[in-house]
């Protein structure tokens, strides 16, 4: 495929899972904006994510949309061979593929649990571990410092317990620690390794969280910075993450979340 000429990211190639809406779709579109060729990958919902391509094609840049299912350990290596095929190189992959099974722990079965862990953990492990042997097989960008850079798609849960949610949180909990021990292993192969952590974004996934007045409100107490995080909010982070303008950034997470982070309920002296 022919790539643009100009942004922060000309001439580069990247892969977000999970990018058939919400949150992947908006990074799509931001890399795809700043000039690289995107693989959106979708796991069930085609219709969607050709939407999302033909979005990026308006705006003048290019996109092609790829079906895998992330758990799968063959699907991810297919993945990756149908994206070399169209690109012909990998540059930034973003495994932001993610789903919820909430439930109470009297109530949470074997399949909630395992599901969310194989899709938020084991999927992003798969997607890590292939984006780096990618990068090691191939020659450095002309347009880029470093040789890859893998961002991780994490939650302001991987800090703030979430009852309900606890395979979730776990899930998490455990990309924290899997992209700083991937981070600290690669890095001196000149590959960067960060997370975004986003907090209340306005996607369909948590939309009974903020689709009414009463709803937003409460929510709105719990993120200091008085209003709900867009897709772009997350977007613009994973930009700059994937950008040499964070060149000396490596196994951090960078919250996206309006300070949620910061335990609001603390901020009258508890």
């Amino acid at each position: 495929m022919s790539v643009k000429r100009h942004g922060l990211l000309a001439g580069q190639a990247a892969l977000v899972t999970g990018a058939s809406s919400g949150i992947g779709a908006g990074i799509a579109k931001a890399l795809a904006g700043e000039g690289a060729v995107v693989g959106v990958n979708y796991r069930s919902d085609r219709a969607s994510a050709e939407d999302v391509v033909a979005a990026i094609a308006e705006a003048g840049g290019e996109a092609f949309e790829i079906e895998a299912d992330v758990t799968e350990e063959d699907g991810v290596e297919e993945m990756m061979r149908t994206f070399l095929d169209r690109a012909g190189r990998l540059d930034v992959m973003v495994p932001n593929a993610g789903i919820q099974k909430d439930a109470s722990i009297d109530e949470m079965t074997l399949d909630h649990w395992k599901s969310v862990l194989d899709v938020n953990l084991t999927g992003q492990f798969l997607c890590a571990r292939a984006a780096i042997a990618q990068f090691d097989t191939q020659p450095g960008p002309a347009t880029s410092a470093s040789v890859g850079k893998i961002i991780c798609m994490s939650s302001v849960h991987q800090d703030i317990p979430c009852a309900g949610r606890v395979n979730y949180a776990a899930s998490k909990g455990g990309i924290d620690m899997m992209m700083r021990s991937l981070a600290q292993e690669v890095a001196h192969r000149r590959i960067r390794i960060n997370s975004i952590a986003p907090g209340a974004i306005k996607t369909p996934i948590n939309e009974e969280a903020w689709q009414t007045e009463e709803a937003e409100r409460q929510l709105l107490e719990l993120i200091p910075y008085g209003r709900v995080g867009v897709v772009e909010d997350v977007a613009r982070a994973a930009v700059w993450l994937a950008s040499d303008l964070s060149d000396y950034v490596v196994g951090t997470t960078l919250y996206v979340d309006g300070g949620m982070s910061l335990y609001p309920g603390f901020r009258d002296n508890g």
